[in-house]
């Protein structure tokens, strides 16, 4: 796909936890603290929903909520859900696999786009323009081509 919210190059970051006592309600938490720490606000409305990822069971996906003003997005308002992650506890045989017992050890995963993060932080109105390599949309939304983000300098 090629649209506002969907790009050909999908770029993920994947998070895993296995603990004796990890359960739904430590991923829950995770991702709701997660959501508000990245987008600085504690106003932004989750939901989860039932999905199918083969290496977890349950899963689900995750959605917030969001709403178009002008050209921009704006989460935390509105009456639009856009999906943001995969998660789930991580299946039985996952955790045989790696030389675990399930009946000892469980965990759980998520993965989330970065793509329709950073679209939702920055309030960027189509993920298109992200690969257009055009420096007034950089400088438009505060990024120097030459500046990384990092813990010294600041991750925001």
């Amino acid at each position: 796909d090629w649209d506002q919210t969907h790009t050909p190059m999908f770029h993920q970051v994947e998070g895993l936890v296995i603990d004796k006592d990890t359960h739904m309600g430590h991923l829950k938490g995770v991702l709701l603290d997660f959501i508000s720490a990245f987008f600085e606000t504690d106003q932004v409305e989750a939901q989860f929903r039932p999905h199918h990822f083969p290496f977890t069971e349950p899963s689900a996906e995750m959605d917030v909520k969001y709403e178009r003003v002008g050209q921009a997005v704006k989460v935390g308002s509105g009456d639009k859900w856009m999906e943001i992650l995969g998660c789930g506890m991580v299946h039985p045989n996952v955790i045989r696999n790696c030389g675990l017992d399930p009946d000892e050890y469980q965990g759980f995963a998520f993965g989330m786009g970065v793509d329709r993060l950073a679209m939702l932080k920055y309030g960027a109105p189509d993920l298109r323009d992200f690969f257009n390599s055009d420096a007034r949309w950089l400088a438009h939304y505060g990024f120097s081509p030459l500046l990384q983000a990092n813990l010294a300098t600041g991750l925001s």
